[in-house]
């Protein structure tokens, strides 16, 4: 006699905290072991409720931040090049739209002190960033935030823009590490077009502005 075992159904409260743990930075194989469901079965309700191409943008960017996470697998010279190299190929071949891109928009304050920097924050999508840039990262290769109210040079806004998370950029080496600490590092970004592409995802963790020395970009 053949007995069929009845495939496992999967309940929408299970899907939302499989949702929540894949945007959270957790592996397929590890939902797909917390859950008792096989990574098939995850990556198609994954692409199912987020859209293949957010899907593969998170996915990316979780495996990257795993890298980081591994300092056996850091390279002090380029940390970034494999993943960033992939995700700048899809971007390259459109497989990301630019419609699911999320824009937050320009500041709209009055200040009559003319010397300030330009007031408005500028569109990821708009900005010309340098090929390569720099970021200073922590002991564990965490990315660092800081509000913007930690800037001086960004003091004169308003309340609610200086609690924005940030993370912070530099054009060249000799800044970035003028700017790190003993405990921190600085890494290389060898394709500014990571932050275009993962734009969604550093927004849904609370980030919406990067800081450069030249301009404030709003994700």
């Amino acid at each position: 006699m053949i007995i069929f075992e009845l495939a496992k159904r999967i309940s929408k409260k299970q899907i939302k905290e499989i949702i929540d743990a894949f945007i959270n930075n957790q592996s397929l194989e590890e939902i797909s072991e917390k859950f008792n469901f096989t990574k098939l079965t995850i990556s198609k309700h994954l692409k199912t409720n987020l859209g293949e191409e957010k899907f593969i943008a998170i996915n990316k960017l979780n495996k990257t931040e795993k890298r980081f996470s591994n300092p056996n697998e850091l390279d002090d010279t380029n940390v970034l090049d494999n993943q960033v190299d992939e995700l700048s190929q899809e971007f390259s071949q459109n497989t990301f739209p630019e419609n699911t891109f999320l824009e937050i928009a320009p500041l709209n304050l009055e200040i009559e002190t003319a010397p300030q920097k330009d007031l408005s924050s500028v569109s990821i999508n708009e900005v010309e960033l340098p090929k390569v840039v720099y970021m200073i990262v922590g002991k564990q290769v965490e990315l660092e935030t800081k509000f913007l109210k930690e800037y001086v040079e960004w003091n004169f806004l308003s309340e609610k823009d200086l609690s924005r998370k940030t993370i912070e950029i530099f054009f060249d080496l000799k800044s970035a590490k003028r700017s790190s600490k003993k405990e921190q590092r600085v890494i290389k970004v060898p394709n500014s077009d990571v932050f275009k592409i993962t734009a969604p995802i550093l927004l849904s963790r609370g980030i919406s502005r990067i800081v450069s020395s030249e301009v404030l970009i709003a994700l």
